[in-house]
């Protein structure tokens, strides 16, 4: 950015979406905006304000002269749980109640900005989550620019965008439940070329409802038609992933800016001090990366269904028999409250009979598991962090989606990039063996490991110094987050 005054950078205020798939994009973005001069105000709600200094320490949000962390209200009743809050409840509290907290703090800011004595610069653009689209309103209101981060697939954005015609053609809502079992799910429906031939199972799981007022079915449809008025759309993916998805995007949005992956281009920040900043709402085990250290190269199966996923105490079974009787070796994070109702409470015997090829923790520092030499394959929700995660450390996955735009990143990964197998959401222990077993030695697994190595070197292509996501990059912050401080 050149030498210039501590007031005269830009400052960015930055909100994600107050879940831990949203946040972990947003404070890499965050970090390459600092690096390239900028003043970041990173805005996390209350709750996960609380959590992060639970999780990462006291001092751990203190931040640096120039990133500093602030917090609104999200509108929902007081708790102090560690967990992620309920979506549907959530969406509708932070659109019906975040917008004037935002701009209080703004106008805060600003207000600090304007003493002589302070050197923090006024607020010069917006960086918000793509589902947080009030923020958009909040930029209007101070005559400044505001940019959308899409934290998800870009193959799952399109499939949301497909939502007011699934509606108009009758095919959402549901005429009732029994279609989600019954077949229903396997129609086809034709598209653009970005989505050919896809089922309405392989489109994002919120269609799902017999409700036409369904919480989530109408803020999907609110915020897909706020996307379609924002100035700018960041995507946290590079162009040879998803360059047909990209190609129809265009013709729906105005400006598209694919900067990604966010976790690699932040990686080549070398800055101790930003690098201590994190994001994990959940306590991190280090064991983790101890015990990999005692295994052999690509013999484990790392086991990690997100931050937002649930089962039935019977899935988790399932699954831990499955895991038991492929006979690997495995890392399995299972968050406390990953059982629907209930503890993650696996059975007695199955702990003995594997303790001494598992190791069971409750979180852990997903991007460097996944790049240890020991994993081989990943058993994942395919979350897209999780997905892009994979992608970038050559990992080929087994996909068991819960919800959202899993089930798209889900159909992409087995049946277009070719670098994962899906489980069925029935799961059974016999499938669970055979599959890990295909992946970690079957011919397919083979094959899905040379393709994620192809598409591991064109990712490497864009975030390396000079690649696409940093020309892209330097285009958003001149094209958009600059353009009301030139003259």
């Amino acid at each position: 950015m050149g030498s210039i005054s501590k007031t005269d950078k830009p400052h960015a205020v930055c909100i994600p979406y107050p879940a831990q798939g949203h946040i972990n994009p947003m404070i890499k973005l965050a970090k390459l905006l600092h690096h390239k001069g900028f003043y970041i105000t990173f805005v996390n709600t209350e709750y996960n304000h609380r959590r992060l200094l639970k999780s990462r320490g006291p001092d751990s949000l203190d931040g640096l002269q120039d990133f500093t962390f602030r917090t609104i209200p999200d509108g929902l009743p007081f708790s102090d749980a560690n967990s992620t809050q309920d979506i549907p409840a959530l969406c509708q509290s932070t659109t019906n109640n975040c917008l004037a907290p935002l701009c209080d703090l703004i106008c805060e800011l600003n207000s600090m900005a304007a003493c002589r004595s302070s050197n923090l610069p006024a607020v010069s653009c917006v960086v918000s989550d793509a589902v947080m689209s009030f923020s958009m309103f909040a930029a209007n209101e101070f005559k400044i620019p505001c940019a959308f981060l899409w934290t998800a697939s870009a193959c799952g954005y399109l499939g949301y965008f497909k939502y007011h015609d699934l509606i108009n053609q009758g095919l959402t809502p549901l005429k009732d439940m029994s279609q989600v079992t019954n077949g229903y799910l396997e129609t086809t429906v034709e598209w653009t070329k970005g989505m050919k031939s896809i089922r309405l199972r392989d489109l994002p799981s919120f269609l799902r409802t017999t409700d036409p007022d369904d919480i989530m079915l109408n803020f999907i449809h609110q915020e897909m038609n706020r996307s379609r008025q924002a100035s700018a759309i960041i995507l946290n993916t590079y162009d040879p992933l998803e360059q047909d998805v990209m190609d129809s995007l265009s013709f729906i949005l105005r400006s598209i800016y694919t900067i990604g992956p966010l976790h690699m281009l932040a990686n080549q920040i070398n800055d101790e001090n930003l690098k201590a900043i994190g994001s994990n709402l959940w306590a991190e085990e280090s064991e983790c990366i101890e015990w990999l250290n005692s295994k052999e190269p690509n013999s484990v199966v790392y086991v990690n269904f997100g931050s937002i996923t649930v089962m039935t105490s019977e899935q988790l079974i399932e699954f831990a028999w499955g895991l038991a009787d492929s006979g690997k070796p495995f890392l399995w994070i299972t968050r406390p409250d990953v059982v629907v109702g209930d503890s993650a409470i696996l059975p007695q015997e199955f702990v003995t009979q594997t303790k001494e090829r598992s190791l069971i923790a409750s979180w852990c520092c997903q991007e460097q598991v996944l790049n240890h030499s020991s994993i081989g394959g990943f058993l994942t929700h395919s979350g897209w962090n999780s997905t892009l995660e994979s992608i970038c450390a050559g990992v080929p996955m087994i996909s068991w989606p819960f919800f959202a735009e899993q089930q798209t990143n889900c159909r992409y990964c087995c049946s277009k990039w070719g670098i994962g197998m899906e489980i069925d959401n029935n799961v059974k222990r016999n499938e669970v063996e055979e599959l890990v077993r295909e992946l970690m030695d079957g011919e397919k697994g083979k094959k899905m490991k040379e393709n994620v190595m192809d598409l591991k070197s064109k990712a490497e292509e864009a975030y390396k110094p000079g690649g696409s996501a940093y020309k892209q990059l330097d285009k958003l912050i001149n094209e958009v987050l600059l353009s009301n401080m030139k003259v």
